[in-house]
């Protein structure tokens, strides 16, 4: 006898996916259960067997996508060869996305201006993909011969963050169209070059 005690993976895979669309588009206070369910083609008990509460759904389509993207990074870098044209074809591809009219800047970043209160599981989870994008900024900075790396992956953050949200305010006029040319000014900026050679 099958067991239906649980929603089968592909039910639970659908509400994910559903939530993660939804969420990303209009917010996660502004998405009720039952139009996850509805748009889901699940039951709300399914969704209650899957996740306690609406905030631990939150949580994990953060979680979740915060995987994805940290695997995606990894994966430009896993060669080990030029972590600057590596870091530039990243970089790239914010600013690409940035300039689309359907951005809706960072999930995480979002998710952490959206609920405040540091106990929150949907924050918890987004600072944790957010640390571990620091961390990888950091060892990039590292790599690419920094003076001061922990400065320079700040930095980048900064205008990282300053992409995602002038993409949602200005579309494809952003400041974030920029972000590639930002980012080697930054980079130049922090890297020690030797010194030419007298007479050249």
């Amino acid at each position: 006898m099958q067991d239906t005690s649980k929603p089968t993976k592909r039910a639970a895979e659908r509400i994910r996916e559903t939530a993660e669309e939804l969420f990303y588009r209009e917010g996660i206070r502004a998405v009720g259960v039952d139009e996850i369910v509805s748009r889901a083609g699940v039951t709300k008990p399914s969704l209650y067997r899957t996740y306690p509460s609406k905030d631990e759904l939150a949580a994990d389509y953060l979680r979740h996508h915060g995987a994805e993207r940290l695997k995606a990074f990894d994966a430009l870098f896993a060669d080990g060869k030029d972590a600057r044209a590596s870091l530039r074809k990243w970089l790239f591809g914010i600013q690409t996305r940035a300039s689309t009219p359907e951005y809706r800047g960072c999930g995480n970043s979002n998710a952490v201006v959206e609920y405040p209160h540091p106990d929150h599981p949907a924050r918890q989870a987004a600072l944790e993909v957010k640390r571990q994008f620091r961390e990888r900024y950091r060892n990039v900075a590292k790599k690419l011969g920094a003076k001061n790396p922990a400065m320079l992956a700040d930095m980048l953050i900064l205008l990282i963050e300053g992409a995602h949200l002038s993409g949602q305010l200005f579309g494809a006029e952003a400041p974030a169209r920029h972000l590639v040319a930002a980012a080697d000014a930054l980079i130049d900026a922090h890297i020690p070059h030797p010194q030419k050679a007298k007479g050249a």
